[in-house]
């Protein structure tokens, strides 16, 4: 496929969550900026998957008469279908649709999530249309136990995105001959939804959808401890932008990442003025710096109570923090993450 007066339409495959969702959320960014940087005959579509209502019947019917089979695990291509009009209401980004399976060979490019990459032997390789990976995750390379399957797809891709040190390091060792397509992209955190009038409480935010049994208990020895001046505030239940109303807020945020790509909540807490504490999930070593990530090691809670204990008294953001906040902010900026398009545009061309 070769781009310029050519017409190039990029369809990310996504999935149908109502509730909050990093990889979404990267995805309708990615979108919704190709779709806006101004490049001619260049567009973006998402495309939006769902377990079908017959698969779903077919999986209870299973499971009440122990049919199942360890054979395969994970959604088959048999058990998917287009979920039309979806539109995440916890994102708000200004995104193009596509609702069927049907693909261009001459000017679609379909960009799998990792979690869906053995799809692309039935969406394309047996029509013959160029298709990349997107790994958020490396620790969920394995959506099937089929691994004959996902060295083909793998190897036939024309390139594997990765957004983190973390993820590329998972790819070489579970593809060992894919290092070579192993192509860099960013995320980005939008600094201008983040201005909002507030002003800094007493205030230690957290997300209890992350590691419950974790957050629960560090809660349940904080709360005997903590000063009667500091209040905990879950962030749960809302949109992205009460999300970013509390982090502006709060002082402290308490981040339980756990085997993530590149954890996303600990950035934009860092750039709303919070000092986080916690786990950095493992790709969120790429940006876990002092003075503002203070690590925990995974289920050292007692550590952990003690750590936000000693920092409640240091949390006011000083010249020292400020300048590595403006480092976080620079990082994962759209800028930042226009230029990685801009890159991937050009790789789908050549």
């Amino acid at each position: 496929m070769k781009h310029g007066s050519n017409p190039l339409n990029i369809i990310f495959l996504c999935t149908s969550e109502k509730g909050p969702s990093g990889g979404a959320k990267t995805i309708y960014n990615h979108s919704d900026i190709i779709n806006k940087i101004g490049l001619k005959n260049t567009t973006s579509e998402i495309l939006h998957i769902k377990k079908s209502k017959i698969s779903k019947l077919n999986k209870s019917i299973e499971k009440l008469f122990k049919l199942s089979s360890d054979n395969y695990y994970g959604w088959s291509d048999k058990d998917i279908t287009v979920s039309k009009n979806f539109r995440s209401k916890w994102i708000h980004r200004d995104i193009k649709l596509k609702e069927n399976f049907f693909f261009n060979k001459k000017k679609d490019f379909v960009i799998f999530p990792e979690i869906f990459a053995h799809f692309a032997k039935k969406l394309c390789i047996q029509y013959k249309i160029p298709y990349a990976i997107f790994v958020q995750n490396g620790y969920c390379l394995n959506p099937t136990n089929n691994y004959k399957l996902l060295e083909k797809i793998y190897r036939k891709a024309k390139f594997i995105l990765s957004y983190s040190q973390d993820i590329s390091t998972c790819i070489k060792l579970s593809f060992k001959n894919c290092e070579k397509k192993i192509l860099r992209t960013n995320i980005s955190v939008d600094i201008n939804k983040f201005k909002f009038k507030t002003k800094k409480d007493n205030i230690i935010t957290y997300m209890p959808r992350k590691l419950p049994s974790h957050s629960d208990n560090l809660i349940f020895f904080l709360r005997r401890n903590l000063p009667k001046n500091w209040k905990l505030k879950p962030l749960h239940n809302m949109n992205e932008k009460d999300i970013y109303k509390n982090l502006l807020k709060s002082k402290i945020f308490l981040s339980f990442s756990n085997m993530e790509g590149l954890g996303m909540p600990p950035i934009e807490a860092a750039i709303a003025g919070n000092k986080v504490i916690g786990y950095h999930g493992g790709g969120g070593l790429e940006y876990w710096r002092k003075p503002i990530f203070t690590t925990i090691q995974h289920g050292d809670i007692s550590n952990f109570v003690n750590m936000i204990l000693k920092q409640i008294n240091y949390t006011k953001m000083n010249t020292q923090l400020k300048k590595h906040r403006k480092k976080i902010i620079k990082k994962y900026s759209t800028e930042q993450e226009k230029k990685y398009l801009l890159k991937m545009i050009k790789k789908i061309g050549s």
